[in-house]
Order: structure tokens, then C-alpha cells, then sequence
């Protein structure tokens, strides 16, 4: 009986024992979290007691950037940075540049004018009774009007000094004359196509040198010599390059273009010259068919004085004789 009794005693104050140490535990948890949540509570609090922060400003919206405006290395650089020198060299290739259009389209509205006066003439002339009938029918600005009228005008004045000079050879040299006029007057302007085509390139060249001069200047000066600081000087100064082979280009084209075409209106221009000369020498050698065919009065004959009637003298009877 005590035995059992112990074993329960014993169980007993085990189990009392372990009870005690646990709420022991338990107190001592309770203990360490206090202050913690203590300390916490008025981090907690203040966020509720500070006021309410403003509301942010919605972001200020930017512009878009003009990538062109802001271009370092442009031709508006070019101009804004550039020297006296650099300017004058792009002002003189834009002269040249306008120019030489100029001149290109000017010559090819002339050449398209002439060769609808070929046409003209081709038509209107040849049908005519008379070369003064045919000149007439022309237009006045006509290159074939005018060899028709240096022609009629050899004719006409074929007398004095240059009658003793044969009637083919000067209707030959006054059509001739009046060729070379045409020619001369179809040349106009190519010179400066010429000109511009041949210096423009060396013009673009020297401001490139001009160019790079200055920038190598203002790199040694700045003692920076960084990719930054000599692709854009050097990059300007290769456009003026870029722009006098741009200006040269169009004038050697145009040049060599127009030549090609005043080729071909000359020999048109030539071909009536021959045939005018052939009709003037076939109306003179038949006189009066000739002077109707050309337009040109036929120059007076003078009439002979008929011849006086001898006179003769009777002569008087002799004496009778004695």
C-alpha cells in the first residue's frame, strides 16, 4: 500500500514541478515582449498623428527634342561657327550653283524654241512663192529668218566693189556669216557651265582646308583632342567638299548636254543655209524668173541710143569747061 502511494506522490510532485517551471516560462515571455510592443506602439502611432503628406506633382511634361535644331554638326554649324573665309567660300559656291542652273534651264528653253522655228521653216518656208514671201511667214526672233534676210541683202547689194566680186562667192560668204552668227549665239552662257564645272571642286576643296586649319587650332588650343572634339570641325569641314562636287557635278552634265544638243540644231541650221544658197544662185542665173523667184526687181537694163544716120555731104558739081 505505501508503495503505490509513494509512486503517486512521487508522480504528483513531478507533474507540479513541470507546471510551475512552464508558467515560470511563461511569465518571463510575457515579460520580454512588453516593452518591445511598448516601444513599438508610438512608432505605430505617429504615421496616425503627423499630418497627411501633399499629394506629388504630376511629372512637368518635356518638350520633344528637335534633333535637327540641336545638330552640332550641321550645315547650320557650319554657318554659326564658321569664319569670314568659310562663309565667303559657301556664298561663292551658291553663286555658282544658281548660276549654272540658270543657264542650263535658260538654254534649254532656246534650244526648244529653236527647234520648233526648224520646224517652221521646214513647213512654211520652202512652200513660198518668193524667199522674201518665205522670210516673211518666219518669226522675227527666227535664226532662219535671219540667214533668209542676210541672204536677200547679199543680193541686193551686189553692185559698187563687191559687184566685181562673183555672185556665188558672196552669197556664199554671207551665209556662211550668218551661220557663224547663229552659232555664236547658241554658245552663249556655255562658258560659264565650263567654268564653274572646272573651279567649283577646287573651290569646296579650299574650304575644306580652311576648315580643317581652324579646328586643328581650336583642338591644340583646348588641349583636348578626343573623338568628341575633332569628328565635328573636321566633319564640317569635309561638307564644303561634298558641296563643290555637288556644284560641279550638274555644270560638266549640262555643259556637255547642250553642246550634244546645239550639235544637232546647227547642222539643221547649216542644211538651210546650203539649200537657201543652191535656190538664190538658180533664181540669178535665170534673170528675170529669178528676180520673181527671189523677190527682188530686176535690175534696169539700159537701152541703147539708136545709132545717128550718116550724114553725107553731096558734093558740088564741077564748072563747065570753057
Amino acid at each position: 500500500m505505501h508503495q503505490p502511494r509513494s509512486i503517486l506522490m512521487r508522480a504528483t510532485g513531478l507533474l507540479a514541478a513541470g507546471l510551475t517551471a512552464a508558467a515560470f516560462s511563461f511569465s518571463l515571455a510575457a515579460q520580454t515582449q512588453a516593452p518591445a510592443t511598448t516601444a513599438a506602439s508610438p512608432s505605430v502611432a505617429t504615421p496616425a498623428s503627423a499630418p497627411a503628406a501633399p499629394a506629388t506633382a504630376p511629372p512637368a511634361v518635356k518638350p520633344p527634342i528637335n534633333t535637327y535644331a540641336d545638330n552640332p554638326y550641321g550645315l547650320r554649324a557650319l554657318w554659326e561657327q564658321g569664319d569670314y573665309v568659310a562663309k565667303i567660300t559657301l556664298v561663292l559656291l551658291m553663286i555658282m550653283s544658281i548660276g549654272s542652273w540658270y543657264v542650263l534651264i535658260s538654254k534649254l528653253v532656246e534650244q526648244a524654241r529653236m527647234s520648233g522655228q526648224a520646224k517652221e521653216a521646214q513647213k512654211a518656208f520652202w512652200k513660198a512663192d518668193t524667199v522674201r514671201q518665205g522670210a516673211d511667214t518666219l518669226h522675227k526672233q527666227s535664226p532662219f529668218r535671219f540667214i533668209a534676210e542676210s541672204a536677200l541683202e547679199a543680193t541686193r547689194k551686189h553692185d559698187g566693189l563687191i559687184g566685181q566680186v562673183d555672185l556665188n562667192t558672196w552669197v556664199t560668204q554671207s551665209i556662211e556669216r550668218a551661220v557663224a552668227t547663229v552659232q555664236s549665239r547658241t554658245q552663249d552662257g556655255l562658258a560659264v557651265l565650263a567654268t564653274v564645272g572646272s573651279t567649283a571642286p577646287f573651290v569646296g576643296l579650299f574650304g575644306t582646308v580652311w576648315g580643317i586649319y581652324n579646328a586643328l587650332v581650336k583642338i591644340g588650343s583646348s588641349g583636348q583632342a578626343s573623338i568628341d572634339k575633332v569628328a565635328g570641325p573636321v566633319g564640317e569641314a569635309l561638307i564644303m567638299t561634298a558641296i563643290g562636287l555637288a556644284v560641279a557635278v550638274p555644270a560638266v552634265m549640262g555643259y556637255n548636254w547642250l553642246v550634244r544638243r546645239n550639235k544637232v540644231g546647227m547642222d539643221t541650221v547649216r542644211a538651210f543655209g546650203s539649200d537657201l544658197h543652191t535656190v538664190l544662185l538658180a533664181a540669178s542665173a535665170r534673170r528675170g524668173e529669178g528676180a520673181r523667184v527671189v523677190g527682188v526687181p530686176p535690175a534696169a537694163t539700159p537701152v541703147a541710143a539708136p545709132a545717128a544716120a550718116p550724114v553725107v555731104v553731096a558734093a558740088a558739081p564741077a564748072p563747065p569747061a570753057a
